[in-house]
């Protein structure tokens, strides 16, 4: 029996990530002895050929696992009984869309340990994508902001940004945004159509400070929010810069007062119904009514709550086709950058935009809870997996019951039930 076995990622033709990279997977078999089956995938960012020659086996079946593996859900049909699954499975909320996995993962007495709930004694996540979501977000939101800046006659620094998926990587996209966008910057300044070009950000966690990172490879001033209408009505302000502004939660009172300085906004705040909403399909009819052209071109929702913060975000998109504007006018999300209204980035999975570094993040940071998992007692109760806080902290489901601290998705399951079958007269 293998200790651990990794699931192909089928969620999406976008998904490449791996929970490990052939080298986190090196370290397991030549220095631990422990062994690993990974099934094949043609679009896994890591080839095949590179993990067999780590020390795994690469075979379609994963029935002899001690533990699978995987970043997304797994289709309800494809679990196997009695397997214990890591992955973001996406039910703590009660999402109705993957209650079916949920209720057959009890129906077949799986263990589901969700990532996002492994967290330390102060709450703090421990594994997770989430620097990963900045870096591929901002640097979308920029390739976004040079589409339409061109859609609509202006020239701008950034008309030769690509999306995050078509460097090979971080450092690639960052090189391109230091050397040759932030050169543009500094040597011919921002035009006086779009000076200053301010970008707003919100939110103070890894979403929020991944994006930043990237946005800090340009020449950028910091500014406080009281100081948006000043630095808007002085042109002496340099224009060799980008402005960049970061709210705190204490400054998102009347958001909309800030909303005509900015360029671009970068929201990473996670939205849960009854918080108060960053940008209102009210604000938006507002600032583009009566034939308004703002200041605001580009909108990225990296949190991506659709009809959330953010309410002008009305559907998700992806990587290959990952803008919209939505038209205040109408409420109409017209694909692409020309219309009138704002660019909406809403992309639901941007990290696997940057696979190759998300996974080597992904893996170091799941690396050292490996053990615990493979040695585990599944056959035990719940209360006698010998995990250690962390990941039973994380058990959502475990020999067809939810766990303690989920208990509560009963009124979920219950809620989102498949129909009965109607009863034949």
């Amino acid at each position: 029996m293998a200790d651990l076995g990794i699931r192909r990622e089928d969620k999406n033709p976008w998904e490449r990530r791996a929970p490990l990279t052939p080298w986190h997977v090196e370290e397991l078999v030549r220095e631990q002895g422990r062994s690993v089956v990974i099934q094949p995938s043609e679009r896994r960012i890591y080839a095949d050929e590179e993990y067999r020659a780590a020390g795994a086996e690469v075979a379609e079946d994963l029935s002899d696992a001690r533990v699978i593996l995987c970043i997304k859900e797994v289709p309800p049909r494809l679990l196997l009984p009695a397997k214990p699954y890591l992955a973001f499975f996406h039910v703590i909320k009660g999402q109705p869309h993957n209650m079916p996995i949920l209720r057959r993962a009890l129906e077949l007495r799986c263990t589901l340990v969700d990532y996002e709930k492994v967290v330390d004694r102060s709450g703090q996540r421990l594994i997770f994508f989430g620097r990963h979501a900045g870096h591929a977000g901002m640097i979308d939101a920029l390739w976004a902001l040079g589409r339409r800046l061109a859609a609509e006659g202006v020239a701008s620094p950034f008309a030769d940004v690509r999306p995050a998926h078509a460097y090979g990587g971080f450092a690639e996209a960052t090189a391109f945004l230091e050397h040759e966008v932030g050169r543009r910057i500094r040597e011919q300044g921002i035009g006086p159509a779009l000076h200053p070009l301010v970008v707003g950000f919100t939110g103070g966690g890894n979403v929020a400070q991944g994006a930043q990172e990237v946005l800090d490879h340009l020449p950028v001033v910091a500014v406080h929010p009281d100081e948006l209408p000043g630095l808007a009505a002085d042109p002496g302000r340099s224009h060799r810069a980008v402005y960049k502004v970061v709210f705190r939660r204490d400054q998102r009172v009347d958001f909309a007062r800030h909303l005509p300085y900015l360029t671009v906004l970068v929201n990473g705040i996670f939205w849960a119904p009854g918080d108060p909403r960053l940008v209102t399909r009210a604000d938006a009819a507002r600032l583009w009514g009566g034939g308004n052209t703002p200041k605001l071109r580009v909108i990225a929702d990296l949190s991506c709550d659709v009809f959330g913060g953010i309410e002008i975000n009305v559907q998700v998109t992806d990587p290959g086709a990952p803008v919209y504007v939505f038209e205040p006018a109408t409420g109409a999300a017209r694909m692409g950058v020309e219309g009138h209204g704002p660019v909406i980035l809403a992309v639901d999975n941007l990290p696997c935009e940057l696979p190759r570094d998300a996974s080597e993040h992904f893996g170091d940071a799941l690396f050292p809870f490996l053990a615990p998992l493979a040695a585990a007692d599944y056959r035990a109760p719940y209360d006698r997996l010998g995990l250690p806080p962390e990941l039973l902290g994380a058990v959502i489901a475990h020999a067809g019951e939810l766990a303690p601290p989920f208990a509560y998705l009963e009124a979920a399951l219950a809620e989102h039930a498949p129909l009965a079958a109607a009863a034949v007269g």
